[in-house]
């Protein structure tokens, strides 16, 4: 959950704030996350081949930021994928299944990374076995390097860099055109089904449960904590730790420097932050143009990987085609609370005894800046 970075002022006070912080000067021109970006910038400048196309890699998309994967090199040509246990969502996601899409995102910009750099990857996914109930420290993948000169680049992996999650409202005037829903439901390509709709009576429909799930999420104690202990608020936090939830900019430095904004505000369900919090969040959820879906037949950790490798392509097809892509799957967490709603979205995208991995909202927004991201070194554990 993300609060809309245009809402604050009116979460928090409108001009008093910036009245306030009108003295601090060059605090409030230098508040970029620099260290956290770097990544970004330093995504194909290692020799290494590994370490090549790991440095892509750790640029997918994940939920909650939370960049689970840690690897090992210490065997030549290959790399060890793991999952980090200390950052799964134990009360949004009890089972690791978005944990496990989030590494399938991983794995499929690895491979894209790779065949740009002129090799192949042979992946063997959990070759020491997995618990469906929960991820341990068993390898996630088994992937051996390998040079080959016919390997195919994907044309996708062009637009890398430029990959967003569009947390932001979306243009309510603009529709998205059929054509472009036909272009992203043949991105896919690992045996994921794909789903769209852009008709405005699914659309309102789609749009009331998603709002519905939302308020279920805050509103359920631990899985609002969740996500709010992830909060990273302005620039030395999000440099210290370069994941989770990002408010950053000159406005959230100044609000944590005057204490207006924290986890402890955020947590205060009966302050006015926390009610004008919500409204602005449910802007995101309320102004969905249309929706892009993946299911699967089987609900094992394999389709989880195939569901987020597939994920990251039609991430990639929306830049390309210029369309903002929200992942927007409050009703498929599986705690408790979200049963009924959980049920509800099954029913509507006409997947009863399927599973439906991963939900987007699609709609046109401004481009927003690129996650934090730890960097490559921080995530090998052997070299």
């Amino acid at each position: 959950m993300a609060y809309d970075r245009r809402k604050v002022l009116g979460i928090i006070g409108g001009g008093s704030i910036l009245a306030a912080a009108a003295g601090t000067g060059v605090f409030l021109s230098t508040r970029t996350p620099t260290k956290a970006l770097a990544p970004w910038q330093l995504a194909g400048q290692y020799q290494e081949p590994r370490r090549k196309a790991l440095s892509y890699a750790i640029l997918s998309p994940n939920p909650h930021n939370r960049q689970p994967w840690q690897v090992d090199l210490s065997q030549k040509d290959k790399i060890i994928l793991y999952v980090d246990t200390n950052r799964l969502l134990p009360h949004t996601d009890p089972f690791n299944r978005q944990i496990t899409i989030g590494l399938g995102c991983f794995l499929e910009l690895l491979r894209m990374a790779a065949a740009e750099d002129g090799y192949r990857l042979n992946v063997e996914p959990f070759p020491d076995g997995f618990d469906a109930a929960k991820l341990d420290n068993r390898p996630v993948a088994d992937i051996t390097m390998i040079r080959d000169a016919n390997v195919k680049k994907d044309p996708l992996f062009a637009h890398v860099l430029n990959r967003r999650s569009l947390k932001e409202p979306f243009d309510l005037t603009r529709a998205i055109p059929d054509n472009v829903l036909k272009e992203l439901e043949e991105v896919v390509q690992d045996g994921v089904r794909v789903g769209t709709s852009n008709v405005a009576k699914q659309v309102d429909e789609m749009r009331l449960l998603t709002h519905e799930a939302m308020a279920i999420e805050i509103e359920t104690p631990r899985t609002y904590k969740e996500s709010v202990d992830l909060f990273r608020i302005g620039k030395s936090e999000i440099n210290a730790n370069p994941d989770g939830i990002d408010f950053s900019g000159p406005l959230f430095g100044s609000l944590a420097l005057l204490g207006l904004f924290s986890r402890d505000v955020a947590l205060d369900v009966n302050s006015s932050a926390y009610q004008q919090g919500i409204g602005a969040v449910m802007e995101n959820v309320d102004t969905a143009m249309g929706y892009i879906w993946l299911k699967t037949t089987t609900n094992a950790r394999i389709d989880q990987l195939n569901a987020g490798r597939d994920w990251l392509r039609v991430n990639l097809a929306t830049t390309a085609l210029g369309v903002g892509l929200h992942p927007i799957s409050q009703a498929l967490q599986e705690y408790e609370e979200m049963n009924s709603h959980y049920d509800k979205i099954h029913k509507m995208l006409d997947a009863e005894g399927e599973t439906v991995q991963m939900l987007g909202r699609l709609g046109y927004a401004q481009d927003v800046a690129p996650s934090p991201r730890w960097p490559l070194d921080a995530k090998i554990t052997k070299a």
